[in-house]
């Protein structure tokens, strides 16, 4: 079955960085667009960014991460990543992966498969 495993969370101070993976397993992970997706307790789950299956070439950024974060993908590795610099305290929340077999979109409802999340906690 699908699998996905965040990892690389954890406690930060303001202006500190941050890398998640996200191990894919159970499918074939080019053919996927994937995501990351984060919710702050007593918050709506939000969209951080997603890029497109295959070589990764087009990517999307929600306004409050733009020129902060950079999603990526190592396909060889069945591997997603977000390194996440100038972390912000409001950038507090679990993070997700996610994975979906079609074209790229930055809505979560689209996305078939998700991960457990990883927590990030930053510190002012």
């Amino acid at each position: 079955q699908v699998q996905l495993v965040e990892s690389g969370g954890g406690l930060v101070q303001a202006g500190g960085s941050l890398r998640l993976s996200c191990a894919a397993s159970g499918l074939t992970f080019r053919s996927y667009a994937m995501g990351w997706f984060r919710q702050a307790p007593g918050k709506d789950r939000e969209s951080v960014a997603a890029i497109s299956s295959g070589s990764g070439v087009s990517t999307l950024y929600a306004d409050s991460v733009k020129g902060r974060f950079t999603i990526s993908r190592d396909n060889a590795k069945n591997t997603l990543y977000l390194q996440m610099n100038s972390l912000k305290p409001e950038d507090t929340a679990v993070y997700y992966c996610a994975a979906r077999n079609g074209m790229l979109t930055m809505t979560p409802p689209r996305y078939g498969y998700w991960g457990q999340g990883t927590q990030v906690t930053v510190s002012s």
